[in-house]
């Protein structure tokens, strides 16, 4: 194997300008987050008895939680394919994941309308609706929110290995041992729960029935719903490596992005293929031919998923750098696209309904991506999560 450089803190300072832009739309969405727990859904959001879906769900849980499979995607990678060749990336995906489902959960706590209430869930067992979908995507985004912060806990810790704090210092020692012991079990929980609440996000919008329209309503939804999902993570990988390190001022791990690529191409391929048969078996194709904007959309997104698979074709497109950051936005963008039409673009509630965000919905979105971004940024610079420091074998950092 190639040697790798070790993770190591970032350092510089934190509140840069445009970190105080970043903390400034931060403070905004706070605002209206604030208002939006005191005043309610109805004074704060444009949703209505016919759109009981809006953006916090559209965006911040749906394609927010797909955008967050970066560690789901490159689990795949790292412990099913290609043993460790992808370890460096592995600890920015699961911070990208960690902090992109905690923020998923606050999202589902801001579209809930009695909030106080959401502790409850995982405690009153006996009250569970066991043929609600909603429930099985609630209890396993709590469940994968929990783990993965225990499998960035390790990481996280290392810092105060050898730290002057000999409270944390003691911690770290004792911790990070038992927590690799248990890392074959947190990272089998961690590949099983985003399978279940990403196809089961799909599955909740079977339940509309003829309220979705026909070009979308097939039963290979969840399992479309999965599959865009892992070749979003793969994306985010590819973006956030790419900008970290620019934003960073360091080189970025183009052989190993490219080696991700390699992976997305036959994906995006088999995505539209099976949606294009799906459509064809169930009678549904002609209706493209319509033009209409729900066959315009549909058009869209299919161009939007092959579009990465052709940009990529080439192993020379996948070796530069600034072609997979192109291709890895078309990807995530594509995947957006279809979850947003799912959930209210193909949603047909009935005559007289409509829907479209609110100020304040937009506002709140706009914060917490600010808050993750903060977030982020504060980790990677007082904590080893990039790739930084000296030069070592993967055998050696993998031990």
């Amino acid at each position: 194997m190639n040697a790798h450089v070790a993770a190591a803190p970032v350092g510089g300072r934190l509140m840069t300008p445009s970190m105080r832009l970043v903390v400034g739309l931060f403070g905004i969405g706070a605002l209206m987050i604030a208002w939006r727990l005191i005043a309610g859904l109805g004074a704060t959001t444009a949703m209505n008895d016919g759109y009981p879906f809006g953006l916090w769900i559209a965006f911040d849980v749906v394609t927010g939680t797909a955008l967050a499979c970066g560690g789901y995607a490159v689990a795949i990678l790292v412990y099913i394919r290609n043993k460790g060749q992808y370890s460096p990336l592995v600890r920015p995906a699961i911070l990208t994941s960690a902090l992109g489902y905690t923020l998923a959960g606050m999202g589902v706590a801001l579209d809930v309308g009695r909030w106080w209430g959401l502790w409850k869930v995982p405690l009153f067992f006996w009250r569970w609706n066991f043929n609600s979908a909603l429930l099985e995507i609630a209890l396993c985004i709590m469940a994968y929110v929990v783990v993965l912060w225990i499998e960035i806990a390790p990481y996280l810790l290392e810092r105060f290995k050898d730290g002057a704090n000999q409270t944390m210092r003691s911690l770290a020692n004792t911790a990070i041992p038992i927590l690799k012991k248990t890392s074959i079990w947190i990272v089998a929980l961690g590949m099983l729960l985003p399978t279940m609440h990403q196809s089961s996000l799909g599955t909740l919008m079977l339940l509309a029935n003829w309220r979705l329209h026909e070009l979308w309503r097939t039963p290979l939804v969840p399992l479309f719903f999965l599959m865009t999902c892992v070749s979003m993570g793969y994306a985010v990988v590819v973006f956030e490596s790419a900008f970290s390190a620019l934003g960073f001022k360091r080189k970025p791990e183009t052989e190993m992005l490219a080696g991700l690529a390699g992976v997305i191409v036959p994906l995006q391929v088999v995505v539209v293929a099976m949606r294009l048969v799906d459509m064809g078996v169930r009678g549904v194709l002609g209706d493209l031919l319509v033009l209409d904007t729900r066959a315009l959309m549909i058009i869209l997104e299919l161009a939007l998923l092959l579009a990465p698979a052709v940009m990529l074709a080439s192993p020379s497109s996948r070796r530069d750098i600034g072609h997979l950051v192109r291709s890895a936005m078309v990807m995530m963008f594509a995947g957006a696209l279809y979850r947003f039409d799912v959930f209210l673009v193909a949603f047909n509630p009935g005559a007289h309904w409509s829907y479209f965000p609110s100020v304040p919905e937009i506002l709140v979105t706009v914060g917490l991506i600010a808050a993750e971004v903060i977030a982020y940024v504060f980790i990677v610079r007082n904590f080893p999560i990039l790739s930084g420091g000296r030069t070592v074998a993967p055998e050696r950092q993998a031990a």
